[in-house]
């Protein structure tokens, strides 16, 4: 059997790419929500926030460690996979790469170890520096990864010499077009995500009667934070869209599954996109809607698949997994709406809302590899937008050798992510006494009066 090492390796990225992401949209979120866990015990001098906040850190260093495993064989990958990518491409991605691990890796690995083994042995102001630094430190490396994501979306400030790129001003480099959109929403996305984590498995504490001295504090402060966040990710999605919408007009006719070209173009709620057939069939549309969404006028024209023959990305999957992101962001707004009514001023909520709650506990990596799909599949064909095809920077592997790697890269990202959601289960099964927290000493009260 002939296999396509192209496609094979293209899968083989997209797996990689998928479990990776998965661990830097709850670190990023979960380190901002320790260093709010250690504020509020600092301010309050209530136990419970403290108790929250050693309950959570242990996760979180689980994650971080995956992510950094998982970040790893994506960087193997590049070198075994695409080695063209590095060849022309390196003076961009080379440094944005290396800054990264100089200016964020570095920190969050080293002041992890204080948020995990310093208690009684520095002082709460230490303490909540570290938490500080490693929170700034997970938002500055989505900086220097988003940055090269989007400058593979959006090149700006470069030239090619010799079929290489030269970088002319990093400014432009790093700041490219649509560096802002993607930037602010992948911190919302990673909020959002850790909202729902730290609301599901306090939902979940609750329902077992495991809850311990903080679990409600926690709940509330996931789905508050969820309600607010929710309707702002909807309003920057907005701005993206714009921003995609004139940069990557593929991308977007990819998403709607527009093939003509139109002026008050419709709103396809369901469809089954044909390729073959170039047409939708079974289509549910909503008249005019495409273009008031995308151009903020009804009769705002927008340009359709036809337009891009054969420089389009693979429609079907773009446009089901907008549809999936776009389902599940409504639902964390319905439903964190829903637990702000009843949390409010209290600390009970009814069996369904916390069966609900628990459900979604995992609902943000659904919309991030969602979203995330739309993202990059809709860069098809291109590796670097207009500028570099993926066909052009693939190894020249047999496909019975690819499809062995990627066969043995499924089994392990299988078998990992397994292991880390059983470890999380664990964690949270465990009854409140056997995570009490070590009795605080005076000389701890001295050094947190510090």
């Amino acid at each position: 059997m002939d296999l396509d090492p192209l496609l094979l390796a293209r899968i083989q990225f997209a797996a990689n790419i998928s479990f990776h992401i998965l661990f830097p949209a709850i670190s990023i979120g979960l380190g901002w929500l320790l260093l709010f866990f250690r504020l509020r015990f600092t301010v309050t001098g209530d136990q419970a926030w403290e108790y929250a906040y050693y309950f959570w850190v242990k996760i979180f260093a689980l994650t971080f460690a995956m992510g950094v495993v998982s970040g790893i064989t994506m960087s193997f990958q590049f070198g075994t996979n695409w080695p063209g990518f590095m060849e022309r491409a390196g003076n961009v991605a080379g440094p944005l790469l290396g800054y990264e691990v100089l200016t964020a890796f570095f920190l969050e690995a080293s002041f992890l170890g204080i948020m995990l083994f310093g208690k009684q042995r520095v002082s709460n102001r230490m303490h909540l520096l570290s938490a500080f630094l490693v929170a700034f430190g997970t938002t500055l490396s989505a900086f220097w990864i988003l940055s090269l994501n989007s400058w593979m979306h959006t090149p700006t400030g470069y030239r090619i010499e010799d079929g290489v790129v030269m970088v002319e001003s990093w400014l432009a480099v790093i700041f490219n077009p649509s560096f802002p959109y993607r930037f602010i929403h992948m911190l919302l996305a990673s909020l959002l995500t850790c909202a729902f984590l730290v609301a599901g498995v306090s939902a979940w504490r609750a329902l077992q009667n495991v809850d311990g001295p903080a679990t409600w504090k926690v709940m509330k402060t996931g789905v508050f934070l969820a309600a607010v966040l929710a309707p702002l990710q909807i309003f920057v999605g907005d701005l993206h869209g714009l921003n995609t919408l004139a940069h990557q007009p593929a991308k977007i006719a990819a998403m709607e599954a527009i093939w003509e070209t139109d002026a008050g173009a419709p709103f396809t709620v369901f469809a089954l996109p044909d390729e073959a057939a170039r047409r939708n069939h079974y289509a549910v549309e909503i008249p005019y809607a495409a273009s008031l969404i995308l151009t903020h006028k009804t009769d705002g024209v927008v340009q359709g698949l036809n337009a891009f023959a054969g420089e389009h990305p693979p429609v079907a999957m773009v446009f089901w997994s907008f549809r999936v992101m776009l389902a599940v962001g409504g639902l964390m707004l319905l439903v964190s709406w829903w637990g702000t009514w009843q949390l409010r001023g209290r600390h009970t909520a009814n069996k369904p809302l916390l069966r609900a709650l628990s459900l979604m506990t995992f609902s943000g990596w659904v919309a991030v590899l969602a979203g995330w799909y739309v993202t990059e599949i809709g860069r098809q064909p291109w590796i670097i937008d207009g500028v570099l095809r993926v066909s052009d920077v693939v190894a020249d592997h047999p496909g019975n050798t690819v499809a062995a790697t990627l066969a043995g890269y499924l089994l392990l990202y299988a078998f990992l992510l397994v292991a880390y959601i059983g470890a999380l289960r664990n964690l949270s099964r465990k009854p409140a006494a056997s995570l009490r927290l070590i009795p605080v000493t005076s000389a701890a009260s001295a050094n947190r009066e510090a």
